[in-house]
């Protein structure tokens, strides 16, 4: 085991696959700039030279089409746009083609392509530049859609999509890039579909993702000193999910919360609690608990942005309201109202980095 940061792991993941199979090639909005997608291709050009990664303009739909197209002749392209928002103009191509050729030719034809996706927020980045949108693509059949929170899942899961004959969407959170972790030295992937339980726990079930992983874990501390014991479990894969470890989980401890960076409404911790609600509905105690975006466009100003992002404080407070906590709930909310109107919180937490 190494320590490593969350765009080391993406780094080493790309480089260990291209050198393993000469049909992989890599494009991306930035590689040949000095950050190199956030450090992510740091030096990928120089190592594999310019045919086989290749800085590309700002043409999502027809870049993405390339990509379809060079997967279905045989090649395995990953393809990054810096932002899930830019991404949008490719819409047509992702489900128009790249998420049908497989089922329309009858299983006979491929599409073994990545397109990493980069989430996340920041003060100033406004409507346009803050978005998730995980569950959009979740609704479209023909993809697989991976979030990882960690290092080594980020590093396990990119492998696993690489080798993977259908088009999966991989959502990195830029707030993660500088976390750090354990990521093993020997080879390994995660399997895509199946979850995490990263914290065993008694009260209650804390589902999460991505960046709110980090956030759930640190709200899990705050409970922890009132002697509640959640289970946290990191989805990682959001399609196919893993529902049977959630309902495993739901049937021990009987309450559920769910934590997503995405609106609420139609988002994909609705179809969470469906689906525990479908099948597992005796064993809940209590209503189901989503902790979301609410259902408006993403702010500008830091003032409004403190209300709009959930943060560990919010996702405890729910959890003592969960756990019929009153005194506790009515504390952490005049704190939580005390803490947002203090300084801008629109930037990550140092207290997040790791190790995770």
């Amino acid at each position: 085991m190494r320590r490593l940061k969350f765009k080391e792991a993406i780094l080493e993941g790309t480089c260990e696959a291209m050198n393993s199979d000469p049909t992989i090639y890599f494009m991306g909005q930035g590689v040949s700039s000095p950050k190199a997608i956030y450090g992510t291709a740091l030096g990928l050009k120089k190592l594999f030279g310019p045919k086989r990664v290749m800085d590309i303009p700002l043409s999502e739909n027809a870049l993405t089409g390339i990509a379809t197209g060079t997967a279905l002749a045989g090649m395995r392209p990953i393809l990054v746009f810096q932002r899930v928002d830019f991404f949008l103009r490719a819409l047509d191509q992702l489900i128009n083609n790249t998420a049908k050729w497989n089922y329309i030719s009858a299983g006979m034809l491929k599409v073994p392509l990545v397109i990493r996706l980069i989430i996340g927020r920041g003060w100033g980045q406004g409507p346009q530049h803050s978005q998730s949108l995980q569950s959009f693509f979740v609704h479209i059949p023909g993809l697989k859609v991976v979030m990882p929170s960690n290092p080594s899942d980020a590093k396990g899961l990119l492998l696993s999509a690489i080798k993977d004959n259908n088009p999966t969407l991989f959502l990195e959170h830029h707030w993660l890039y500088d976390t750090f972790g354990n990521v093993s030295k020997q080879p390994f992937e995660v399997p895509i579909g199946k979850a995490k339980t990263i914290q065993e726990g008694l009260d209650m079930t804390m589902v999460s993702s991505s960046y709110m992983t980090l956030e759930t874990i640190k709200a899990a501390e705050i409970l922890k000193q009132d002697n509640i014991s959640p289970e946290i479990i990191d989805l990682r894969s959001l399609k196919p999910f893993d529902k049977e470890t959630i309902i495993k989980s739901v049937r021990k401890t009987g309450r559920l919360m769910v934590i997503d960076c995405d609106w609420k409404t139609c988002g994909f911790a609705s179809e969470i609690i469906a689906t525990i609600t479908e099948e597992s509905f005796s064993d809940l105690k209590v209503a189901p608990v989503r902790i979301t975006y609410p259902d408006r466009n993403n702010p500008t100003s830091w003032s409004l942005a403190n209300h709009f992002y959930p943060t560990a404080k919010m996702i405890a407070m729910e959890a003592f309201r969960l756990m019929r906590h009153t005194s506790k709930t009515q504390y952490l909310l005049e704190k939580l109202l005390e803490y947002r109107n203090s300084s801008p919180l629109d930037v990550p937490d140092p207290s997040l980095q790791g190790p995770y």
